[in-house]
C-alpha cells in the first residue's frame, strides 16, 4: 500500500492548496467585498520557498527513474530519497526554530486589533483568551488521539481495495480526492471561519501551513520510517503527479505575490480559480 501513503499525502497537499485556500479566500472575498484584506508577507515568502523545495525533491527521484539514468536500477532512485528525505526534514527543523525562535515579531497578523485597557491604559488585544486545557493535557490529547487515529487508520487502509471493487471507482480516485477531502474537513472549515472573520494570515497557516508540513515532515518521515522497517518508500511519486504539485506549487505561489506586489481586489476571483483548478 506504499502507493495509497502516496498518493493520499499529495491529495492532501493539492486539497489544502487549492480547495482549501481557494474557498477561504473566495469566502472571504465574498464578505469583504468591498474591503481589501491583508496577510502577513513573511509567511508568503517563506512557506512559498519550502514547497518549492519540497517539489524539487519529489522531482529528481522521479526524473532519474524515468530517463533511465540511475548507476543501481532501483537503488540509487530509494539511495537519492532517503537522503533527500533527511535534507528535507533538517530543513523543516530550521523552519520551525525561525518561526518559533528567531523571528517571532514576523508572523504576527497584520489585522490585530489592539485597544487600551480601561484602567491601566496598557495595550489589551481584545482577541486574547485564555487556554481551556494546560500544556500536558494538550500534549496527552494529542498523543491519544495518534494513537487512535493510526488504530483507525489500519481499518481504513483495508478497506480501500474493498471499496474500489464495490464503488468500482479507482483507487487512485480515492487516495488523492475522497481521502484528503474527509482528512482535511476539519481544516477546511476553520479556514474558511477565519478568513470570513478578517484572519487571513490564520487561514494561510491552515492551508499553506498545513500543506507545507505534509511536504516537508509528513513525507519525508514517511520514508524515514520506511527505511527503518526495511519498506522501499521513496520519493518517487511517478510523473504525472509530481508534474501537479509543480505546477500547483507555481499557481499558487504567483497568485500570492500577485496580492502583495499589486492593489488586487478581485480576490475572490482570483482564488476562485483555484477551485476550477483543484476540479480539473
Amino acid at each position: 500500500m506504499i502507493r495509497v501513503v502516496q498518493q493520499s499525502l499529495l491529495g492532501s497537499i493539492l486539497s489544502n492548496m487549492l480547495l482549501v485556500l481557494g474557498c477561504a479566500f473566495f469566502s472571504g472575498g465574498i464578505v469583504f467585498i468591498k474591503k481589501e484584506q491583508l496577510f502577513n508577507k513573511s509567511t508568503v515568502v517563506v512557506n512559498s520557498g519550502l514547497l518549492l523545495m519540497a517539489v524539487m525533491g519529489l522531482l529528481f527521484p522521479a526524473v532519474l527513474h524515468y530517463t533511465h539514468s540511475e548507476v543501481h536500477f532501483g537503488k540509487s532512485e530509494l539511495a537519492l530519497s532517503r537522503f533527500s528525505s533527511c535534507i528535507m526534514l533538517i530543513a523543516y527543523g530550521a523552519y520551525l526554530y525561525y518561526q518559533l525562535k528567531t523571528e517571532v515579531h514576523q508572523y504576527a497578523p497584520l489585522n490585530e486589533e489592539v485597544s487600551p485597557s480601561v484602567s491601566g491604559g496598557e495595550n489589551v488585544d481584545d482577541n486574547d483568551e485564555a487556554p481551556e486545557i494546560s500544556k500536558w493535557e494538550a500534549i496527552i490529547w494529542l498523543a491519544v488521539m495518534t494513537a487512535w487515529i493510526s488504530f483507525l487508520s489500519d481499518y481504513l487502509v483495508d478497506a480501500i481495495d474493498g471499496a474500489s471493487k464495490a464503488w468500482r471507482i479507482p483507487i487512485a480516485f480515492i487516495s488523492v480526492i475522497l481521502l484528503p477531502i474527509v482528512g482535511n474537513a476539519a481544516e477546511h472549515a476553520s479556514a474558511i471561519m477565519f478568513a470570513m472573520k478578517d484572519k487571513l494570515d490564520i487561514s494561510l497557516g491552515v492551508a499553506i501551513g498545513s500543506s507545507t508540513q505534509i511536504a516537508m515532515f509528513g513525507i519525508p518521515f514517511c520514508v524515514v520510517v520506511g527505511w527503518v522497517m526495511g519498506r522501499p518508500m521513496d520519493l518517487n511519486f511517478h510523473l504525472f503527479e509530481t508534474a501537479v504539485l509543480f505546477i500547483t506549487v507555481l499557481v499558487v505561489a504567483f497568485l500570492l505575490q500577485m496580492l502583495l506586489h499589486w492593489k488586487h481586489e478581485d480576490v475572490a476571483f482570483d482564488f476562485g480559480c483555484l477551485l476550477d483548478a483543484w476540479c480539473i
